[in-house]
């Protein structure tokens, strides 16, 4: 019994402490896709907390606390400008684009 409560109070520090989403979902589970203009240098990259692969011409990531368009500018910032990004199935618009683009690498 002391064994579980620990266990339990430790998920507790943990989300106290805010860890990401990502981290509690299983893997493989993709929520975001952010689609690079030209080839990436890398195969995979980090932002914040999140881990993004690069698969089938996009960086795919699982559910992470950031919004959308910071994430998007995150990815943007690592990998130049995206001719798309989508999150949860849902992409953004050409004005939340271009606005994630602004942030992009030269």
């Amino acid at each position: 019994m002391p064994r579980i409560l620990s266990f339990i109070g430790a998920i507790a520090v943990t989300t106290a402490f805010g860890s990401t989403v990502a981290l509690a979902q299983p893997q493989g589970s993709t929520f975001y896709a952010a689609t690079p203009v030209e080839a990436p240098a890398k195969s995979s990259i980090i932002t914040r907390d999140t881990m993004w692969k690069f698969r089938d011409g996009a960086f795919t990531a699982a559910k992470a606390p950031e919004r959308d368009i910071v994430l998007c500018q995150l990815v943007a910032q690592r990998v130049g400008k995206l001719s798309s990004f989508t999150a949860g199935g849902q992409a953004l618009d050409a004005d939340a684009l271009a606005k994630c683009n602004a942030k992009a690498a030269n």
